[in-house]
């Protein structure tokens, strides 16, 4: 994440041109380069054409037709099946597993009969291996008794000559990619004056006095919700969708790269970065696959600074968690102090952004 957005979006300043994320403006911001949607099921869901841009995001909505285990590929021109992929990752907590000389990309899905949803980033120079980081999810069983799935990698495409105008997910199980699956990838570089922005902001929330719950206030339903949560405070964050209170929420989470905890049917989620005594302020970055008839999906990494002061590590969370509601939409987001003992206090914020 640059640190022109983050002068944007939190009010950094050192005497930058910015860069707005949200919708309007004029110089750049994630744009929709490519987008593809299955209206059928298949073996594979990739975009093509993609404009040859110095940074990607993409999104992936995985939707199964019996048994799935979904992976990443690139190309120049056309798709590339190669022996031309390595990759690193872990799933669910477990130490890390490489993928040498490969013909895809291993996204460390867990795989099974259930969708999955994932966010990452590549970098593009023609002339350079073509570096990427994602995140993924998935429900696993359906229903808030079970925790979902989290899987974390790292890969790389060897070209070195061409920079890449094709990416997409490849089926590798015994099922399809079913109908409504979805790859969207956008795309940002320095050079760009779009006023087309893919995030629109949703909510914008300055606590100004101390306070138990952030609430974002009703927004516009998104399929994908991107948000940003900041707390001033001996604090601990957890979220709900919807003010739902109910026993709806299932979560996994990782502190400090230790074993995965899980926690089942719970009010709100529980991904809070744990273990310090002192914690003065802490930052979540999230993302949500928001459909209304799936379990609502979502990743969230966290950082809390612990005891001020540069002699103590801060402690660092990755969750996903599952909001097991599959007849709406979520159209608000709730930030709540959990476990803390003080409240978030006047310089806390957060930030919701939104794309269909």
């Amino acid at each position: 994440m640059s640190l022109q957005y983050l002068q944007n979006n939190w009010g950094l300043s050192n005497g930058l041109q910015t860069m707005n994320a949200s919708a309007g403006g004029s110089v750049g911001g994630w744009v929709e380069l490519g987008r593809t949607t299955l209206g059928s099921a298949g073996s594979s869901c990739n975009v093509s054409s993609l404009s040859d841009k110095r940074y990607y995001m993409f999104l992936t909505d995985a939707q199964n037709s019996g048994t799935i285990s979904w992976h990443y590929r690139l190309g120049s021109g056309s798709v590339d099946s190669g022996s031309n992929y390595a990759s690193r990752g872990s799933q669910n907590g477990f130490p890390d597993a490489t993928a040498t000389s490969a013909t895809e990309l291993n996204s460390r899905s867990i795989g099974g009969s259930f969708d999955g949803f994932s966010v990452g980033y590549i970098s593009n120079l023609s002339s350079k291996e073509k570096l990427l980081q994602w995140h993924t999810t998935e429900p696993s069983t359906t229903g808030a008794a079970t925790a979902p799935n989290r899987g974390e990698g790292v890969g790389k495409w060897v070209n070195t000559s061409n920079p890449l105008d094709n990416f997409g997910l490849i089926e590798l199980d015994s099922g399809s990619l079913d109908t409504g699956t979805e790859v969207v990838v956008l795309g940002w570089d320095a050079a760009d004056t779009h006023t087309t922005n893919f995030w629109e902001e949703l909510a914008s929330v300055d606590v100004g006095v101390a306070t138990d719950t952030i609430d974002s206030g009703t927004i516009t339903a998104k399929k994908y919700i991107w948000f940003q949560a900041y707390g001033e405070g001996n604090t601990e964050m957890q979220f709900r969708l919807n003010s739902d209170s109910g026993s709806n929420y299932a979560s996994r989470r990782n502190n400090n790269g230790g074993t995965d905890s899980t926690f089942t049917s719970q009010t709100q989620s529980k991904i809070n970065a744990t273990g310090g005594t002192a914690s003065t302020t802490c930052f979540m970055n999230g993302f949500i696959i928001n459909n209304a008839s799936n379990e609502k999906l979502i990743i969230t990494h966290q950082v809390v600074s612990d005891t001020d002061g540069a002699a103590t590590a801060p402690i660092r969370s990755e969750g996903v968690t599952k909001w097991a509601n599959t007849s709406v939409q979520a159209t608000s987001l709730q930030i709540y102090d959990n476990g803390g003992t003080g409240q978030f206090g006047t310089n806390s914020k957060l930030r919701v952004w939104g794309s269909d």
